[in-house]
């Protein structure tokens, strides 16, 4: 794996179709049609919890009432994560975390200082865990609904390793879950399918309004932004 110590965890907004390594594919011609930037997420196994939680507190840092929706959802999550087992020890400093992190987008309102916040090694990392816990614990809660969805011997097995551990990829049964914890709707833009001619769009929950948007190429998610952003 390369070293990636000196890389930023979130990157700076960029023109996407400047980035196109095949110009002559068809589906980033597609992308360019739809999106005007990208925003690169460091490769290190969290790049989906760490693009959806930026990503949705970027959508939201011009919108007060919004944001404040949000840090209610994060407070009645811990109801979840109690309910699935945890010990409030385990996840209260990282939630403290989070909310710390949302009155300062609260009181700030820029780009710039969540961008400073997630390139906080410590910051953004405590973030992550507190998400993946929270994904676990949700799976947990619902499990006669997603334990169909997981080949290790049990769904606990499943969370411990596959799901609370730091840096392991998450799969799409992860994604669905969070989702729904937070009430968040995510388009996802995927170039995985094998005859390599078509982009794959998902809508996750289904039918959801989505909040943002995720680029999945190489099993690595990025943040897309709509020609209609600014």
């Amino acid at each position: 794996m390369a070293d990636t110590s000196t890389r930023p965890l979130v990157n700076k907004k960029e023109v996407f179709s400047g980035l196109l390594d095949h110009p002559g594919d068809a589906r980033y011609k597609e992308i360019c049609s739809q999106f005007a930037f990208v925003r690169k997420i460091q490769g290190d196994g969290n790049c989906f919890y760490r693009a959806l939680c930026f990503g949705h507190l970027e959508s939201e840092l011009e919108n007060g009432r919004a944001l404040q929706r949000f840090k209610d959802t994060l407070l009645l999550s811990e109801r979840e994560l109690l309910s699935a087992g945890f010990d409030e020890s385990s996840f209260k400093d990282l939630l403290n975390v989070f909310l710390d992190v949302l009155g300062q987008c609260e009181a700030g309102g820029q780009e710039g200082t969540l961008l400073r916040l997630f390139n906080e090694k410590t910051t953004s990392n405590s973030l992550v865990q507190y998400l993946r816990l929270l994904t676990s614990a949700y799976l947990q809660n619902h499990a006669d609904f997603f334990s169909h969805f997981v080949e290790a011997p049990n769904l606990k097995v499943y969370c411990t390793q596959e799901v609370e551990t730091m840096a392991m990829e998450c799969d799409h049964v992860d994604i669905l879950a969070l989702s729904e914890a937070l009430g968040v709707g995510i388009h996802i833009v995927s170039m995985e399918r094998s005859d390599k001619q078509q982009l794959v769009h998902h809508t996750i929950p289904e039918g959801a309004t989505p909040s943002l948007h995720l680029l999945y190429k190489a099993s690595h998610y990025d943040i897309l932004y709509p020609h209609t952003s600014h």
